[in-house]
């Protein structure tokens, strides 16, 4: 199927993009105009951009059936201040109700049931139910069009971040992933929520250069049982493992006393036992056990 997203009408363009580029973040903005109303809306267009100088991104888009601005937009270009509060699965229900679109000077605070905090350097309040706040100075507004469904990016600095201690891992010094359960916005009305069930960790080559597929054994890289996240979980090494005399696994044992009068079948099954290892996050026994494969 291929889409030319020039031909669709704008409401069938946006369901085909929010569909595909998911999950994001939550920016729950609060904002305030010249009068010192307070507005309290969700943007699901939304991150992080840089980290030094703080800079975060969110785009209060135009309302596709109409063309009009919403209050948010309107406010901080009255007041150039926002603060953004994280949104967790604590919180997802009142923050979609406070998505309707309550007249200008309905405050949503009141409407969703949240608690107004003061700022310590912006005129918004902070949501209290929120455990990350972030208060930031918008630095720019950047229209990207005019018609209905045009983004216009409100690049913020952050000035003070305000993090529950509940939170926080056991040194206190950074937040515990598996504390804060960050919800994120997919297509039409699905959502999901990050909790330790669906966490899981990716080694980043930060400190190191990983030897590439390039340097695979041929037997390994052409494996018609590894995938691809495997060989690169196994590309991911600083340099090529060696055999290590003292590695033993019984497994391996029973595999090549059961399949050694059929050299291919021993290297297939070899293949599936390292590839559930890698699945269990276990690079180092997979690579022991592929190396059997090599040298048999």
């Amino acid at each position: 199927m291929k889409i030319l997203l020039n031909e669709l009408p704008p409401a069938q363009r946006q369901n085909w993009l929010q569909h595909t580029i998911a999950p994001r973040p939550i920016c729950f903005a609060s904002t305030i105009d010249k009068a010192g109303q307070v507005n309290l809306s969700p943007f699901s267009f939304f991150n992080l951009f840089s980290s030094n100088p703080p800079i975060v991104v969110f785009s209060p888009a135009r309302r596709v059936r109409d063309n009009t601005a919403k209050h948010t937009l309107e406010n901080v270009l009255e007041v150039p201040e926002v603060v953004i509060n994280i949104v967790d699965y604590s919180m997802v229900q009142q923050v979609s109700l406070s998505s309707c679109e309550y007249p200008k000077g309905v405050d949503e605070f009141i409407m969703a049931g949240f608690t107004p905090l003061a700022s310590d350097t912006v005129k918004p309040p902070r949501v209290a139910e929120s455990k990350v706040q972030m208060e930031c100075r918008v630095i720019e507004v950047k229209p990207l069009g005019h018609e209905g469904g045009a983004g216009n990016l409100v690049i913020c600095e952050v000035l003070i971040m305000h993090i529950a201690d509940e939170i926080l891992n056991a040194e206190g010094n950074m937040i515990d992933q598996k504390k804060l359960q960050h919800v994120a916005r997919l297509g039409g009305d699905w959502y999901c929520k990050v909790d330790e069930s669906n966490l899981f960790h990716v080694a980043k080559p930060n400190h190191q250069l990983g030897i590439g597929f390039t340097q695979l054994p041929e037997e390994i890289r052409h494996s018609p049982i590894l995938t691809g996240n495997q060989l690169a979980q196994l590309a991911n090494e600083e340099s090529l493992p060696v055999a290590e005399a003292s590695f033993y696994d019984p497994h391996v044992k029973e595999i090549i006393q059961y399949f050694s009068p059929n050299p291919d079948e021993m290297e297939l099954e070899l293949h599936r036992y390292a590839a559930h290892l890698l699945d269990q996050g276990k690079v180092k026994d997979a690579w022991q056990v592929l190396l059997v494969t090599t040298s048999v």
